[in-house]
């Protein structure tokens, strides 16, 4: 028997070419159009390609924005290749972030006016020339940062403030792991800690390990090379680490469980290496009274993606004006060159966000 989720994704596989093409199921065509990145078939990055779809209208307390930039993230790829269908009622377009210029505004809005300088976290349609946005969501590009700088903020500074305060409750002085360092989220997630008052270390490739220390890690283990489980525990005396960010899965399951120090917490944002951890020593978790958690952004309600916003604003912005936070750019792509960016980022090539310049 299909579950929910199965169902969306049958409906997404076999109807996304026709939905895409025309931007509805019944083919009529577009009286209003913009462009924007659409996927041909599901597969590789050649199925991308620049065409019109539907340009969305501001509701009461949206705003319309003009799309400066856009970035991309690995839920992008998954997309493309057919694996990861958007949140019911949300674009089936590409793109969980965006920076730009707000062009109109809803019924109710009284936070923005046309002309203000916005970027935000989306559910899908960053990848156009425009998207709509509640008020609340959106968020005023940081004085002395470009749209290009502030496209790079939205998901990965979310994802890994939601990750360290709001799950993990990361405390000063603790001791945390961030695995893929030099990743958008790792890049956010090493200087958030670093604010936070945390003492840092990570594992990414050994030729990204000067950006991790450069953003406030203190120390770095190459996953090529170096069992981190072994390090870690060396590193810390053997008394590991309070906090584990990890977007591996299976593989690391094991060893991350060991190196967690009594009351420790794991948060699991992604499994880039795979769900099946194969056998399992599960006598820590209950030896050292260990917390396991789960979570996504992309399909949170409003209400949570407006408390989250709101609360990383208040945190963070007076940070980046200041220059103690800064979004980690590490290429810019023309929209036009769509294919080529997501080809740098399946080889694994960046450090910090690739950002699409859009128009």
């Amino acid at each position: 028997m299909l579950n929910n989720y199965s169902v969306s994704m049958y409906v997404y596989v076999f109807l996304s070419r026709d939905l895409i093409r025309k931007g509805h199921l019944n083919m009529a065509p577009i009286h209003n159009p913009m462009h924007a990145v659409l996927i041909e078939s599901f597969g590789g990055p050649e199925r991308l390609y620049i065409g019109e779809w539907a340009k969305p209208h501001p509701g009461p307390h949206e705003i319309l924005v003009k799309v400066e930039a856009t970035a991309l993230n690995r839920a992008d790829i998954l997309q493309r290749e057919g694996k990861y269908p958007p949140p019911e009622g949300e674009s089936p377009v590409m793109g969980l972030e965006m920076a730009g210029v707000v062009e109109s505004v809803g019924q109710g809005v009284s936070k923005w006016k046309p002309g203000d300088l916005a970027c935000g976290l989306l559910a899908g349609g960053g990848y156009a020339e425009y998207v709509t946005l509640h008020e609340d969501v959106a968020l005023p590009v940081p004085q002395g940062l470009t749209t290009i700088e502030a496209a790079g903020i939205p998901e990965v500074f979310l994802t890994a403030f939601q990750a360290l305060r709001w799950l993990a409750q990361l405390q000063e002085g603790e001791r945390i792991l961030v695995h893929a360092g030099a990743s958008g989220v790792g890049t956010a997630a090493i200087q958030l800690a670093h604010t936070m008052g945390a003492h840092t270390i990570v594992t990414a490739s050994a030729a990204k390990h000067p950006i991790c220390k450069e953003l406030g890690a203190e120390h770095a283990i190459d996953y090529q090379g170096i069992d981190f489980e072994d390090d870690v525990l060396e590193y810390t005396h053997g008394k590991g680490v309070d906090v584990v960010i990890d977007f591996i899965g299976g593989p690391y399951f094991q060893q991350n469980l060991n190196v967690l120090a009594y009351e420790g917490r794991m948060v699991m944002l992604a499994f880039l290496g795979g769900v099946q951890a194969g056998q399992l020593n599960l006598g820590p978790v209950l030896r050292k009274r260990l917390q396991i958690i789960g979570s996504t952004l992309r399909a949170r309600n409003l209400d949570y993606k407006i408390r989250l916003s709101q609360d990383l604003y208040h945190f963070a912005w007076p940070l980046f004006e200041n220059g103690r936070l800064r979004p980690v750019i590490d290429s810019v792509f023309d929209w036009k060159d769509v294919s080529k960016a997501h080809q740098y980022m399946e080889e694994n090539r960046n450090q910090g966000k690739i950002v699409l310049k859009v128009g």
